[in-house]
Parts: structure tokens; C-alpha cells; sequence
């Protein structure tokens, strides 16, 4: 996957980051040692001057291979005595040594000339973050959805009271996020507005996200415009916004519906839903639109694929957002 230079400009910082902390935690380590062990820094430093001394030699005419073996039994004994002052406090080999979250390219990136693995999932994950930038993932999780403003009373006879409905419907979505790998169904969120589907998709993307898994949560209006001035504008050559949120671990899209719907976007929707269903890649959509109203705004196309390849999760209850604003009202006329 191509990455735009700000990608790739933001995983470098993250790395220089990685490699200063580094050394930022070798220097305590050492510094700690030489306080219970000064002997550690006059042994380094006698090395460190060998070392040196060598290089000089060699500059200066001397011969590589009889340097490198004076050095080598110079600084045997040296070593030796470091790691026995090392066992004795019951400390690692390597404590003395930069400890980085990659040994393969210690944190460069990059190795013989290759980009490295850890570079190739850094530039992922920091596109996803990118993407998810105006997404409030930080604001809900599963412990912050209350169940309080859900009747108790069932609608009607023979059904479960919304309380009990939701109370599964939490229990659901609490296990998907729990037990989410790449086979994971594809979920459609489908209920009246303000109740709780941002909440929970938002609660299960921090999850999973959590997990290691590469994320994007949007909003329809927000993606798809993105993806459509991506693609229109020339200036913005290096946008792979769409190959994104085609190839994440898992993507949600927020309000599906309220997106202004054109020929392009139409397509881009289709094409979007169409590649993740073809690569069997788990999504979340989220409507406030009934199933006739899906009909009546996008094709058969798209339709036939929501219905036939997302499991249905109903959210029902009364509008939390206005259950919210009538108590701050009365709260706010008793206390005046």
C-alpha cells in the first residue's frame, strides 16, 4: 500500500520518538548501576579508551586483524567482570544495552537497505490513526453505556422490556469485541436516533483497537466525502483514503444515511461494502434508517449486500439525547 508523505513523515517521529526513550531509559539504567556499582563505570570507560586506542593504531599504520586481537584480549576480562557484577544483581546481559521495541532494525525502520516489518505496521496503524483523528474514539466504552435510561416495561405483550433488550444487545456487542479476529461477522446497527449505536460501535472499536487490530471508524458523510475529493482533485495524487478502509482489520461507518448521495458516492459506498464482502473482512454499519427507507434510498445493489451479508443487531427505547436534555431542563428549573 502507498502512503502519503505526511504518513510517512508522522511514522518517522513516532520512531526517532521510540529511539530517544531508548537511550533516555539506558542512561537511568546506567546511571543507576553506577551508583550500586561504581566499579561498572570505570570498566566501561577502560573499554570505551581501548577501543579508541585501537582505532588510532590502526589509522596510524598498524595492522587490523593484530589490533582487533589485542583489543579482543584486552576487553575479554573486562566483559567477563561486567556481566559477573551484572549476574550479581540479578540483572540481564543486555541491561546496559539500548533496549528497543524492535531488535530487528532497533528502531530504525529499515534494514540492510529494506524497509522493516515493524515500519510496514507502523505506517498502517499511523494511517488508521490519521483517519480516526475526528472520530471520538477516547469518549465511550462499555463500562460508560448505561442502561438506566431503557424502560422496563415491555412495548407490548410477548415482548422484552427494551431494559432486557439492550441489556443483550450490550452482552452482544461485549463479546463480538471480546472474541473479534478476521472471521468476525459484519454487523449492521439499526434504530431510531440517540439510541446507543455510536455509543457501542465507538465502546467496540476501543476494544479491538486495544487488541492490536487496525480499526478505521467514520462516519458515512465524513468517509465518503473524503474519498470523493480524494479522487477529483489532482492535487491530492497520494490520497488512498479508499484503500484504507478496504483493507483495515475491521471498519465501522456511522450514520449510514445522512450522507448526500451522488452518482460518485453511490458508487464509492458500493464499492467499499462489495471489496470488504468479497475478502470476507469483518464491518459495522450504523443507520438510523429502517429497512424500507434502505431500500428507498440506495440501489439493489447495495441493499442486497447489507441485508445479505450484515447480521442485524435492533436497538430500541426512547431517545436517550432527549431523556437527557428534559432532566437538565427540570433539573435546571428546580434549581433556579
Amino acid at each position: 500500500m502507498g502512503y502519503s508523505a505526511e504518513i510517512y513523515e508522522m511514522a518517522e517521529k513516532k520512531l526517532e520518538r521510540k529511539r530517544i526513550f531508548s537511550q533516555q531509559e539506558l542512561d537511568k539504567r546506567r546511571s543507576s548501576l553506577y551508583t550500586r556499582a561504581p566499579r561498572v563505570e570505570s570498566i566501561e570507560r577502560t573499554i570505551a579508551r581501548t577501543s579508541v586506542a585501537a582505532a588510532k593504531a590502526v589509522f596510524g599504520g598498524a595492522d587490523l586483524r593484530e589490533e582487533l586481537e589485542r583489543l579482543k584480549k584486552a576487553n575479554q576480562g573486562l566483559q567477563q567482570e561486567l556481566l559477573n557484577i551484572l549476574k550479581g544483581f540479578d540483572l540481564p546481559e543486555n541491561y546496559l544495552e539500548p533496549w528497543y521495541d524492535c531488535s530487528v532494525c532497533k528502531d530504525t525502520g529499515y534494514l540492510d537497505g529494506r524497509m522493516c516489518q515493524c515500519m510496514k505496521k507502523l505506517l498502517r496503524d499511523t494511517a488508521y490513526e490519521n483517519l480516526n483523528r475526528i472520530s471520538p474514539l477516547s469518549l465511550s466504552d462499555f463500562d460508560s453505556f448505561s442502561l438506566d435510561y431503557y424502560s422496563k416495561t415491555p412495548s407490548a405483550e410477548g415482548r422484552v422490556s427494551p431494559y432486557t433488550h439492550m441489556n443483550n444487545v450490550l452482552g452482544f456487542c461485549k463479546k463480538y469485541a471480546r472474541t473479534f479476529n478476521e472471521f468476525s461477522h459484519s454487523l449492521l446497527f439499526q434504530g431510531a436516533p440517540g439510541l446507543g449505536k455510536t455509543h457501542l460501535s465507538l465502546a467496540v472499536a476501543k476494544e479491538i483497537i486495544d487488541q492490536g487490530y487496525g480499526v478505521v471508524y467514520v462516519s458515512a458523510p465524513a468517509i465518503l466525502s473524503k474519498i470523493e475529493s480524494e479522487h477529483f482533485d489532482i492535487r491530492r495524487s497520494e490520497g488512498n483514503t479508499e484503500q484504507l478502509v478496504t483493507e483495515c482489520d475491521l471498519l465501522i461507518i456511522d450514520d449510514l444515511g445522512t450522507e448526500f448521495n451522488s452518482k460518485f458516492i453511490v458508487s464509492a459506498l458500493y464499492n467499499i461494502i462489495n471489496t470488504r464482502m468479497i475478502t470476507a473482512k469483518p464491518m459495522i454499519i450504523s443507520t438510523n434508517l429502517s429497512l424500507s427507507e434502505l431500500q428507498d434510498k440506495y440501489n439493489s445493489r447495495i441493499i442486497s449486500r447489507i441485508i445479505g451479508t450484515l447480521d442485524r443487531v435492533e436497538f430500541v427505547g426512547t431517545d436517550i439525547r432527549q431523556q437527557k436534555r428534559r432532566k437538565e431542563s427540570a433539573n435546571y428549573r428546580k434549581n433556579k
